[in-house]
């Protein structure tokens, strides 16, 4: 057996996990951990016959992980090593390591919690930090302790770059067992900065071609997507075709994700045949696991494509975004794992150190619903589970609202028989929901076919957005290539549904149907064309849609979408994929998607409140009548709704008012032995049930609101004694020693005193209201009342800056008074004092 790296740390490996039933192992790329390791526990006593599962984020690594095991041992795989993944099984009696992608063991660990007969779960790759492989920990973690007290189920987490020490902390403190690895040298090429949006794939193809001139070796291109990789095969194709054939000859491009069938991946990992070179265009699926042979170039674009959840419009999208510092790193060792290489990273170094530490994990931006339903099954919330990283609270809320909707939790959020039955199908919860509903009205067949288009990439690119030209490709004995796998996935889906049919529908041939079981999964995109013949659609869910061209579903006036997306700047959401949808089927199949609301609003043109019962969906109205009779409390709630929206401005405020109101909010921050209440605008719309409604009897037109005497409402709210207090505490004016009252601005805070300076003479401290708790803020003025000063401090005025005013003002003013000491001098408001 060939020696690897990780040989030297399995002597501490099996002693941790001798020792403790959790371990976590830290090894780089190319240390060989996800085919050493398997082997090197399956004979530890402590195992005493029972099997290994072996998680692998992904269907290519898991098949030639099993693979390359089952050589090791001189056996074909699904004897002493197989593999589980979508679509594929190869296992057999006397298998007792299983290599499994992460959603199966999460329905594996539903239908028994135990695990029984599995010794040890290894999570293998777990930087990823992939939903399914969170959810499958947190499972297996509390079926152990519920259930393996006799028979201690052992977990051991491992991975090239990853946070150990939270990862122990999560596992009880685990031991943390380090592999050096064995790294080629790899030189780092720094490209120059990258621009948001700009398109990757010009320099991308510059640098493929300078390497392939000037560099020996296969290369590995990271790209963030299939539509980038599509780009730059095709550019690099029409390069080689301009080459002299000898030479374009021995260059092999090979595109590397996951939607191809695993035959055309292998393609892409097996070595170059003896003269050649490949040049393989790989998504972030070539990160880790795999290794390609030959490779010692990589040409990193620093991109990658995640799902990201958008709570708003209910859609998980896949965003482009800048890889984070682990993943260059995995990626670089690419080049290092069979020779020294080269590494060409298209950012600079600068761009580098800006990057994040590590990738988000996915349970943190992902759409959450079919956790809620696996949690739900389980029986338990979040927060009664073992997380690296919560669910955001709410996501999962959304999700679980979601579940409601589509009757798999009740009222309660307990798990319904249909939740039951949606939750034992390898599907979304929303396709669970379809085939099911699909199954009960005799439309399998539809059913199944249109589930596994949903779960598949596009099948058809171009020719429009209808569903129904990509349920044709599926149909007869012949199916096109593209729709091999969706074809496949509809074979599984139906071996799933069994049993009578009981709600049959007569015409199941009828195309109506397609929409019909679109709207079962998708209740929220629904959508009704907005003028005939137009572009433009209202979803259920209250948002907007598009065609971004001209598309034949324009004459539906009824569509379901399956697939929206918008790009950065848009408005509206595009659709890319769609039924029509015959609204006629609310009265039957799809009446419980109908709900009856009878609304009491403001015709706003009219200026008069409306009643009128509504049949919606959603947000979109089937239908309305008027409501001939206005129930009081309904009324009510409707005007102080109209307030709410509309704000208090629509009440008949008055500057006095304001004031009024200016003046309580003060006393209620200053003054603390009485119970002022909260009158700010705030307050007011929150309360408007306790002081406003009361009064709304006689009020039907938007014009009433005028006629309300606001200002007698307000003080009413006053309880005795504040009336008078607020009078004595917060006085609408101040007496100067002129003899002037001069008005209080609350406006402000503190509140403002705009005086003029002549009419202060004599007066040593500034004036004080709220029992002497608040000076007010003085505005001097001079003879013609523009301000000269602003204080709070009228005594130090006096005392270092009236001398200098003085002299500007009597330069200004001579024929008014202007005495050396403004304490001693008489104050007025004239131009000089009364002589007696």
């Amino acid at each position: 057996m060939t020696s690897l790296p990780i040989d030297a740390a399995l002597p501490a490996l099996l002693e941790a996990l001798h020792d403790r039933n959790e371990a976590v192992l830290q090894a780089p790329p190319g240390a060989g951990k996800t085919t050493r390791v398997p082997l090197a526990l399956l004979d530890q006593p402590w195992l005493a016959g029972q099997t290994i599962v072996m998680l692998e984020p992904r269907r290519l690594a898991a098949r030639a992980a099993a693979e390359r095991m089952a050589k090791e041992l001189g056996e074909a795989v699904g004897e002493t090593v197989g593999y589980r993944i979508r679509l594929e099984s190869r296992v057999g009696p006397r298998t007792r390591i299983e290599v499994v992608t992460e959603g199966i063991l999460a329905r594996r660990l539903q239908d028994d919690p135990s695990l029984d007969g599995v010794g040890l779960i290894i999570f293998d790759e777990f930087h990823l930090r992939n939903l399914d492989a969170d959810l499958a920990l947190a499972l297996a973690l509390n079926g152990r302790e519920l259930f393996r007290d006799d028979s201690p189920l052992k977990v051991l987490v491992m991975s090239a770059t990853l946070d150990g020490e939270r990862i122990s902390a999560l596992l009880d403190d685990a031991p943390i067992v380090s592999s050096q690895g064995r790294m080629y040298p790899v030189d780092v090429v720094w490209g120059k900065s990258t621009q948001p949006g700009e398109y990757v794939e010009p320099r991308v193809v510059a640098t493929c071609i300078e390497v392939i001139e000037e560099q020996e070796g296969s290369v590995l291109v990271f790209l963030p997507g299939q539509a980038e990789i599509r780009r730059v095969h095709r550019d690099l194709e029409d390069w080689l075709g301009r080459q002299p054939p000898d030479h374009a000859s021995r260059i092999l491009l090979c595109p590397l994700y996951g939607e191809l069938s695993l035959s055309e991946q292998r393609t892409a990992i097996e070595p170059a045949p003896s003269g050649k070179r490949k040049v393989v265009l790989a998504t972030n699926l070539a990160e880790t696991s795999i290794t390609i042979e030959g490779v010692r170039i990589v040409i990193d674009s620093g991109l990658e494509r995640v799902p990201r959840f958008d709570p708003r419009s209910s859609m998980t999208r896949l965003a482009t975004q800048r890889i984070s510092k682990a993943s260059a790193t995995q990626r670089a060792g690419r080049a290092g794992r069979l020779e020294p290489g080269v590494c060409y990273r298209l950012w600079s170094e600068a761009q580098h150190e800006q990057l994040a530490s590590f990738s988000t994990p996915e349970i943190q931006q992902a759409d959450l619903a079919a956790l809620a339903l696996h949690l739900a099954r389980w029986g338990v919330t979040p927060d009664q589970l073992h997380w690296l990283d919560a669910p955001p609270t709410a996501a999962f809320s959304q999700a679980s609202d979601l579940l409601c909707r589509l009757g798999a939790l009740d009222a309660k959020g307990l798990l319904t028989a249909h939740g039951q039955a949606m939750a034992q199908l390898p599907a979304h919860p929303r396709i669970a929901h379809l085939l099911i509903r699909g199954h009960e009205l005799g439309l399998s067949q539809h059913a199944c076919d249109l589930a596994a288009l949903l779960g598949e990439r596009d099948i058809q690119r171009g020719g429009g957005a209808d569903v129904h030209s990509r349920m044709a490709m599926l149909a007869g004995p012949r199916v096109h290539r593209d729709a091999q796998r969706a074809k496949q996935l509809a074979k599984q889906y139906r071996s799933y549904l069994q049993g009578p049919s009981l709600n049959a529908v007569a015409d199941a041939d009828d195309p109506k149907w397609v929409g019909c079981l679109l709207a079962l999964a998708y209740p929220d995109r629904i959508a009704r064309q907005r003028r005939p013949g137009g572009a433009e659609y209202r979803l259920s869910n209250g948002r907007a849609a598009m065609f971004a061209d001209v598309d034949a579903l324009m004459k539906q006036a009824w569509l379901v979408i399956a697939d929206l997306g918008s790009r950065q700047g848009q408005r509206e959401e595009r659709i890319y994929l769609a039924a029509d949808l015959d609204p006629q089927l609310f009265e039957s199949v799809l009446q419980d998607q109908v709900r009856l609301v009878d609304e009491l609003d403001w015709d706003e043109r009219e200026g008069v409140l409306r009643a009128e019962r509504q049949r919606k969906v959603g947000e979109l109205i089937l239908s309305r009548e008027s409501l001939p009779g206005l129930d009081a409390d309904a009324r009510a709630t409707a005007l102080l709704g109209l307030v709410r929206r509309k704000g208090l401005e629509l009440l008949p405020w008055t500057p006095e008012l304001r004031q009024w109101q200016a003046r309580v909010m003060l006393l209620r921050e200053v003054d603390a032995q009485n119970p002022w209440p909260d009158v700010s605008d705030t307050a007011l719309l929150k309360q408007l049930e306790h002081w406003l409604q009361p009064y709304l009897g006689k009020v039907t037109r938007l014009s009433h609101f005028g006629q309300l005497d606001l200002s007698s409402i307000l003080r009413n709210s006053l309880p005795w004694p504040l009336p008078q207090k607020l009078d004595e505490l917060a006085p609408t004016h101040i007496a100067v020693p002129s003899g002037s009252s001069v008005r209080l601005d609350y406006s402000e805070h503190p509140p403002i005193l705009a005086v003029r300076l002549q009419e202060l003479f004599g007066l040593a401290e500034t004036p004080r209201i709220a029992g002497g708790r608040q000076a007010v803020k003085l505005h001097l003025l001079s003879p013609a009342r523009r301000p000269v000063q602003v204080t709070q401090d009228l005594a130090s005025f006096w005392a270092n800056t009236y001398e200098e005013v003085k002299k500007d003002l009597k330069g200004r003013y001579p024929k008014h008074y202007w005495p050396e000491d403004p304490l001693v001098a008489e104050a007025t408001a004239r131009a000089k004092p009364r002589t007696s």
